[in-house]
């Protein structure tokens, strides 16, 4: 069934009050591996994040009479809360034992599990360190292909990786949310290509303003409420 994506008084982003705060919370977890020796792409970490979120959400797992539906649907509820840690060498170990999906990119890989209550994380994600997940990008990304999704990044924003990641990742939501069951089942049978790129400033009041799924946070950590921080330009949305 369609998810009918919310009102803009009643989205799951706004920092103001709205029925989604007497919801249950609900987190969807993210974990990055970030091996010492060899730590992924910036760029790369922020695709893979975005897809990861869809892979989940399309999972049969996550629909219907699946095993993670109803966590979902009581995620989707109340806030939509990602939350990214990172994990190395056992760490990751036990993080790839629990049940979840893990996605690889390039550089990166990304295991996202189902959502968990806010209060209620298993011990091995609760262990982990939200913060560090400080990347870089060896070589700037190349030019996006408009003629696939790009996630715009708001270029007057300063966030760390895995803040990035999980705007990435609500970006990627926002435009799932959006699309017909036909869309949706071209982009996942194509394998949900993608890009994230920090949009040229003097584009950005142009992508804000011409009616596309754009995230605004909640303003829980690292930038002010009701920041404008991704555009979801899905070329079926355009």
């Amino acid at each position: 069934m369609s998810h009918v994506p919310a009102s803009p008084s009643d989205s799951p982003f706004h920092s103001e009050p709205n029925p989604r705060d007497e919801a249950p919370q609900y987190v969807l977890p993210l974990v990055v591996r970030i091996e010492r020796s060899a730590p992924p792409a910036r760029t790369d970490a922020l695709e893979t994040a975005a897809r990861a979120v869809l892979l989940l959400l399309s999972d049969e797992r996550a629909v219907g009479d699946g095993e993670w539906a109803q966590a979902v649907r009581d995620w989707e509820d109340a806030r939509i809360r990602k939350v990214v840690r990172r994990a190395r060498g056992a760490e990751w170990r036990r993080a790839e034992a629990l049940p979840g999906i893990t996605v690889n990119g390039k550089s990166a890989e990304v295991r996202v599990f189902p959502p968990v209550p806010l209060d209620g994380w298993p011990k091995d994600l609760a262990k982990l360190q939200v913060s560090g997940t400080e990347l870089d990008d060896p070589e700037p990304p190349v030019e996006a292909d408009r003629a696939q999704p790009v996630l715009w990044l708001n270029p007057e924003l300063d966030m760390s990786a895995g803040k990035t990641m999980a705007q990435a990742g609500h970006g990627a939501q926002l435009a799932w949310w959006a699309l017909s069951d036909e869309e949706r089942t071209a982009w996942r049978e194509a394998g949900f290509p993608l890009a994230v790129r920090t949009a040229d400033p003097a584009e950005w009041h142009r992508l804000t303003g011409g009616g596309l799924p754009l995230v605004r946070d909640a303003g829980f950590t690292e930038i002010a409420p009701g920041s404008c921080t991704v555009v979801a330009d899905h070329p079926a949305l355009r």
